[in-house]
């Protein structure tokens, strides 16, 4: 891409505090945002060949929005947890394994979407979010579900198409969390907990595609609790 185009794209940002570069083939982060680290609101890097954060991404102080869809990022810097005003994160369709220490630093995000990457568990960092709305983790190599996850405030979790088969019980006490995605993994009936039907918030739980027929759901103990939820959440926005 050329320099007079990337500097028209540059010009616009500096108005408009949105910064939007998709499908160009880019093979790093743009050198030249740094000098708007101060009035950028939204990055979208999508659909590039990025293999690398760099660092400078803990200058932008007032980043609400980072998108980075569809790129070859292996890794986050640490600096991205500095980003105290973040709240939307989209990171599908890359090579992530693990996500910062520090991740749970991002006091501001909502939304988080890592569908699409390698991780093989679900990243304990999120439980220290406290305004977490939706999180998205499809799509991985996710085998178990652990306990540290009772301690999430997501409203909605997608599990789907990972690799799982062991979900802690702990899952129930998630308070805010209405809607579970299960769908497409290696669940027997038996490592379902119960508890998820008889005594949590979920309205929403979505299990097609595991190693056991829906309607043996149907049968067990609690299902009824759950009808009532699901049936009480579908009038309401009816």
């Amino acid at each position: 891409m050329g320099n007079s185009a990337l500097k028209a794209h540059l010009e616009t940002a500096q108005k408009t505090g949105v910064f939007q570069l998709t499908g160009k083939g880019l093979s790093e982060f743009p050198e030249d945002l740094q000098k708007l680290a101060s009035n950028l609101r939204t990055i979208d890097l999508s659909s590039n060949k990025i293999e690398i954060l760099t660092p400078v991404i803990g200058k932008f102080s007032v980043l609400k929005s980072l998108s980075l869809n569809n790129n070859k990022l292996t890794a986050l810097p640490e600096e991205l947890c500095k980003l105290k005003r973040l709240d939307t994160l989209h990171l599908n369709g890359n090579h992530l394994r693990q996500l910062p220490a520090g991740f749970g630093q991002l006091s501001a995000l909502k939304t988080l979407s890592l569908s699409g990457n390698r991780l093989r568990t679900v990243p304990t960092q999120l439980c220290s979010l406290r305004h977490l709305d939706v999180v998205d983790l499809s799509k991985n190599q996710i085998q178990s579900v652990p306990d540290a996850v009772g301690e999430l405030q997501a409203i909605e979790l997608n599990l789907n198409q990972n690799q799982i088969s062991q979900i802690s019980v702990q899952i129930s006490h998630c308070p805010r969390l209405k809607v579970l995605r299960l769908e497409e993994n290696c669940l027997e009936l038996s490592m379902l907990p119960q508890s998820i039907l008889s005594d949590s918030q979920i309205s929403l739980l979505a299990v097609e595609g595991n190693l056991f027929e829906i309607k043996k759901l149907r049968e067990l103990e609690g299902y009824d609790k759950y009808m009532e939820r699901f049936t009480a959440t579908k009038k309401k926005f009816a």
